[in-house]
């Protein structure tokens, strides 16, 4: 019976002093919680897309209460998020403006013409690796739909083999952004009606010759608008956000339509 009861007690002792040990080093080095981080968190969408620049909502909530970030770092969640946030910390919201990605090419299968024939993996980042992809601009869309497998909340379809997002469904994520092999994807202004939809730095003698639809740098849009909001640069058309109104006269005088504006209303159909 001692030989039983003897390795019992000592195993006892041993867990038992062992587990004051523990229980003295957890109060010793505890780590104190901000409450605020747990309220932050509940507050964000949880999305965890990274497009604020922290590992996830769990790593923004920590930054916001160590105000190590500003209360409308979300861009998903945008202002409403934000000025729960900034309740939580005391602090007033400064609103941002919200922005959405879009897709700077319109040449799809009709407008832009194709150099060779592409039937490998459906991966944009693939194709890119064959001479730059199969559009004959090498600015243009692959419409592999690389974008489109990333994007988490259905913004993007892939229509006539370019990208299209739905600026009401997009997040701002940037998940499309990072993918794309073109670098054609950028963030816009979610209220700007007007926008060149072309990366193309070509001349436009090559323009023309490869879509029907790009930049041609005639800066007709350049001379045209009222309040100076157009740049000029490497044969491409640019607008400044900050001061366009979107009165859409650039839009109406590009010949090749290559500035997109969803004030213009669409043609009625042939009778």
């Amino acid at each position: 019976m001692i030989e039983i009861l003897y390795p019992i007690t000592v195993l006892g002792g041993l867990g038992l002093i062992f587990g004051s040990s523990l229980s003295l080093a957890s109060k010793v080095f505890s780590v104190e919680v901000n409450p605020k981080v747990d309220e932050i968190r509940k507050a964000l969408p949880g999305a965890n897309c990274g497009a604020c620049g922290f590992p996830g909502c769990d790593g923004l909530a920590n930054a916001i209460a160590e105000g190590k970030a500003p209360v409308n770092s979300c861009s998903v969640g945008g202002n409403p998020v934000a000025e729960v946030v900034a309740e939580i910390m005391g602090v007033n919201a400064v609103e941002s403006t919200k922005e959405v990605a879009t897709v700077l090419c319109q040449g799809d299968c009709n407008k832009a013409k194709e150099k060779y024939i592409y039937e490998g993996i459906k991966d944009c980042r693939a194709q890119n690796i064959l001479a730059g992809g199969s559009k004959s601009c090498s600015y243009g869309c692959l419409g592999c739909g690389t974008c489109k497998d990333v994007c988490e909340f259905d913004a993007i379809q892939i229509i006539d083999g370019v990208a299209v997002i739905d600026k009401d469904k997009c997040t701002s994520c940037k998940k499309c952004i990072g993918v794309c092999p073109k670098g054609i994807i950028e963030l816009v202004p979610y209220d700007n009606e007007v926008i060149v939809k072309c990366k193309s730095k070509d001349p436009g003698k090559v323009v023309r010759a490869n879509c029907s639809t790009g930049c041609i740098g005639c800066q007709i849009c350049v001379k045209n608008c009222p309040v100076e909001a157009f740049t000029f640069e490497n044969y491409l058309a640019k607008i400044n956000y900050e001061k366009c109104i979107n009165c859409g006269i650039c839009a109406e005088k590009c010949p090749t339509k290559a500035i997109f504006s969803s004030l213009e209303k669409p043609k009625a159909a042939a009778q």
